[in-house]
């Protein structure tokens, strides 16, 4: 049998970290198996699906590089496909229309409660031998409910939380079609699974409550069985719940942030899975490895320090040319022009094996290309008397010194060796006249990165 996993979001907000480690479970599960991964869009819930919210869930799946082979299939253009398999189920008779009013319902329910019971529909238009139904209330648009079986258990193993059964007598009977004919979640999910031929489904732990019903239906239409997989909730730093419309955990977030999507997609690999003490792998690695029966079933928790490590990580393994390309656009959005000198592929050389993101690459970069104006206190504290005739005659041998580094370098050797200084009484006066900080890297590097007029004049502008 061919692999078919599926990824069903609803477009009801972000795809959120959540939601991408599912995606990435399923699109990871289908290419070790050489299967097929389907991209769904569950957007029934016309009320709160948008647009945007379609986009953001493209958009997330296009940066993280999670490529699906078949869709987007979208809910609301298969509704006659639904309908068909309701007429279906009504006519097989495991359906059945019900005319029971929201005003009976809640009236159900409240003497429920007051009795201690589990509110529920009681099934007083459920079509049983021998039982006489209500008369056909006038002007009443019915619902459709599915005709639960009323015995014995449902159950099945999971493939990350193991062995789950539920009774069926705790199951009431669930609408599948509202009284205007829309079919609800629970049955279209059902009917996609069936008709996609979807072999694993791979989800929320949300979602377990679902599965009883889902499977009963499926066993009425005579389809055969996924196998499901629920995987455990994503908390937050704090130990929380991290909530779906929680918008610093969407997936986009994490791209204006400054992180490298495959720094995302490694480090959601390990929430929640591990393939022995590896900490970093590729995602050709992390295909080739993954499994479920690895998936904790156990809550996984965010660790934001580790994103980051993980990010300075392959930041210093990224080509020069590709951080480029990603950082640029960052200036341009500040209003930093990015001039010719220096090449801002030097200097993000330079500073990529100090940062741990993209966006303190591009602090790191803007001072290279902006009118700087340096805090006056760090001036007062570096550029002292002390300091001050070494830094003159420097910046005058500047002006003919080989530029480059070991040369600029062997120039404050003999600099601080001639007025009987240590390297930080000249370096880090420097460091503040050229890029206003007084953590950078090495000092002669960082001299060689700027033009050498333009060196010239942000040194004699502190020390004429």
């Amino acid at each position: 049998m061919t692999v078919r996993t599926r990824f069903a979001p609803s477009p009801t907000g972000y795809l959120h970290i959540g939601g991408a480690r599912t995606a990435l479970f399923s699109w990871a599960y289908a290419r070790k198996h050489g299967g097929t991964f389907i991209l769904r869009i569950e957007d029934t819930d016309v009320e709160r699906s948008t647009p945007e919210a379609v986009q953001a869930i493209l958009d997330g799946m296009s940066w993280l590089n999670l490529e699906y082979d078949e869709g987007p299939f979208y809910q609301m253009q298969r509704m006659p496909r639904y309908r068909e398999v309701i007429q279906q189920m009504l006519a097989s008779g495991h359906a059945y229309y019900c005319y029971t009013s929201p005003a009976e319902l809640d009236e159900l329910r409240e003497a429920q409660r007051a009795r201690g019971e589990k509110p529920r529909y009681d099934g007083r238009w459920r079509p049983e031998a021998g039982k006489m139904l209500p008369a056909v209330p006038a002007g009443v648009q019915p619902v459709v409910r599915f005709k639960n079986p009323t015995e014995g258990v449902v159950a099945w193993k999971d493939m990350v939380k193991g062995y789950i059964e539920f009774a069926n007598n705790e199951l009431d009977d669930l609408v599948i079609a509202r009284a205007d004919g829309t079919p609800t979640y629970n049955f279209c999910v059902v009917v996609d699974d069936w008709d996609m031929k979807i072999t694993q489904v791979i989800r929320g732990d949300d979602h377990v409550n679902n599965t009883p019903r889902q499977i009963n239906i499926l066993r009425a239409l005579g389809a055969t069985l996924p196998q499901y997989a629920h995987l455990s909730m994503i908390l937050g730093d704090d130990g929380q719940k991290l909530s779906k419309r929680h918008g610093a955990v969407s997936v986009m977030q994490y791209d204006e942030d400054g992180y490298l999507p495959e720094a995302v997609i490694n480090y959601l690999a390990r929430l929640g899975w591990s393939h022995g003490d590896e900490e970093v792998f590729s995602v050709a690695q992390f295909c080739e490895w993954f499994d479920l029966d690895h998936i904790t079933p156990s809550a996984a928790q965010f660790n934001t320090e580790k994103l980051n490590w993980l990010n300075s990580h392959y930041l210093k393994l990224s080509d020069n040319a590709r951080l480029v390309g990603l950082v640029k656009p960052r200036l341009l959005a500040r209003g930093v022009n990015v001039g010719v000198a220096p090449a801002l592929e030097a200097v993000i050389g330079l500073y990529k094996e100090r940062v741990a993101t993209l966006n303190e690459l591009a602090d790191a970069a803007e001072v290279f290309y902006i009118e700087l104006h340096p805090e006056q206190a760090l001036l007062d504290t570096h550029l002292t008397a002390e300091a001050l005739p070494a830094l003159q005659e420097f910046a005058q041998h500047l002006a003919t010194v080989a530029w480059e580094a070991p040369a600029i370098g062997a120039l404050i050797r003999e600099m601080i060796g001639k007025h009987g200084l240590k390297m930080p009484k000249l370096a880090m006066p420097l460091r503040v006249m050229l890029v206003g900080q007084t953590q950078t890297p090495s000092v002669d590097a960082l001299v060689t990165l700027f033009p050498r007029e333009l060196v010239l004049s942000r040194l004699q502008k502190y020390l004429a």
